[in-house]
């Protein structure tokens, strides 16, 4: 079945696109508001930009309420994030954080997710998180302002946390990882059974 993009309805379309554009990595970001409240929230749509300088990305599909997202809001504000990778056994506390609180209530608090300063941003890090990008905004490319639009964060990195179980020879043991990828729907995927093939 052939389907032209353009006949689709938006949750249509955004169905199609999560549902075969698979696994996604997850972003669990952490910001801090001007008045002081310490937000946590999982994107999908995210990935590495650049090496040199080191830059990530993750975007917004903007609300029905034509609203900035929390994390959003809160990168425009004080430009300072906190990007986490999930692991398995942080699952289940990082689906709580997708719950639509209000903005003066914290996910660290609602989801009870142990915290820690970080190293050289404001916002606060996930204690369990196995790997911690400490990132500074860089620039929003807003695709346009309607709801389901993109808008598309760029974020520098400024500091890595590696556990330290995890840190091997200057790289990531994938083995020992067990990060979690986003399906469509309500799936996700798992890293417990990894092959290796060599490129040519």
């Amino acid at each position: 079945m052939n389907i032209a993009a353009e006949s689709l309805t938006t949750p249509e379309i955004y169905r199609l696109l999560v549902g075969g554009v698979t696994p996604r990595p997850i972003a669990w970001i952490s910001t801090v508001s001007e008045s002081g409240v310490h937000n946590l929230a999982p994107y999908s749509f995210f990935s590495v930009v650049s090496v040199n300088p080191p830059v990530l990305s993750y975007t917004q599909v903007n609300p029905q309420t034509g609203q900035d997202k929390d994390t959003l809001k809160n990168l425009m504000a004080t430009k300072e994030c906190v990007v986490h990778i999930v692991d398995s056994a942080a699952l289940e506390k990082m689906n709580l954080t997708c719950a639509n609180l209000p903005s003066e209530q914290s996910e660290f608090d609602v989801a009870d997710i142990a915290s820690e300063s970080s190293q050289s941003v404001a916002p606060l890090s996930v204690v369990a998180a196995p790997v911690r990008y400490e990132c500074r905004l860089r620039e929003v490319v807003r695709i346009g302002e309607q709801p389901g639009n993109g808008s598309l964060v760029l974020l520098d990195v400024v500091s890595v946390y590696v556990a330290d179980h995890l840190y091997q020879d200057g790289a990531i043991n994938q083995h020992a990882l067990d990060s979690v990828g986003k399906m469509g729907g309500d799936f996700y995927s798992f890293t417990k059974a990894l092959e290796a093939i060599a490129r040519p």
